[in-house]
């Protein structure tokens, strides 16, 4: 094996570690209910889905909301300009980092499921299940109404 080959492989593997190893830190901008922005750093929050910025909601009385919009405005409004710190666990197929993001410690991945501005993605992880059990019980949020899962929303 030539020296020059032996030298990529080892940077190669260096570049390549666990990306549990990266975080994120900064102000961040809400894309989305469950998608910020920090330094040009897309990051989606792990295994929660929230609804999407164009998704309505049904309340019981029978009118509609932006219960979107305002899952988006919720997460805006709990960051506000403080700093966001960002665990990244994987890289999504969008090739957006994936992480769980705290903010003073709070787990905001948590806070918006718990909130009832976020579902639990199972399909991604069951961490959040807990806090979606409980917003459900509450009805907070996109609870205290009638909705189509996101997943379902966007395959529609």
């Amino acid at each position: 094996m030539s020296l020059r080959l032996l030298l990529g492989l080892i940077l190669a593997v260096g570049l390549c570690g666990p990306l549990q190893a990266k975080t994120i830190t900064g102000t961040a901008s809400v894309i989305d209910g469950d998608t910020i922005d920090i330094h040009g750093n897309r990051i989606r929050l792990h295994a929660i889905d929230a609804i999407e910025s164009r998704q309505r909601c049904k309340l019981p009385n029978g009118k509609l909301w932006n219960c979107g919009k305002d899952a988006s405005f919720e997460l805006a409004d709990k960051i506000g300009r403080a700093p966001v710190s960002c665990e990244v666990t994987d890289i999504d197929r969008y090739k957006r980092f994936v992480a769980i993001c705290r903010q003073n410690g709070e787990d905001l991945n948590a806070w918006l499921v718990r909130n009832g501005w976020a579902v639990a993605y199972r399909r991604y992880g069951r961490d959040y299940v807990p806090q979606e059990d409980a917003a459900r019980k509450q009805r907070a949020g996109i609870w205290a109404s009638e909705l189509m899962m996101p997943w379902d929303w966007r395959r529609r």
